[in-house]
């Protein structure tokens, strides 16, 4: 499955926000910063990862429920359920 074009550029801003994010958690954590801060901003990018990944999976539905211009075969309902529970 490859990510729709029309899905890269968002799904990009999201996992550069979260490249960013966890930077600053890496940054927080040699600081020395209160846990309560760290936790939440590690759950800001636990969020931003999440939210990039529904997006892919979103997007690539149309491609996965049909047959494949290759002859690829389209995605089991068993495939599908496997792919949503990764990001679960």
């Amino acid at each position: 499955m490859q990510v729709d074009e029309a899905a890269v550029t968002p799904v990009l801003n999201r996992l550069r926000r979260a490249q960013g994010q966890l930077a600053g958690v890496i940054a927080m954590i040699e600081a020395g910063r209160d846990c309560k801060d760290v936790v939440t901003q590690l759950a800001a990018v636990s969020r931003a990862l999440d939210r990039a990944g529904f997006k892919i999976v979103a997007s690539g539905m149309r491609q996965c429920l049909a047959e494949q211009e290759d002859g690829t075969p389209p995605m089991s309902e068993e495939e599908l359920e496997k792919l949503f529970l990764a990001l679960a």
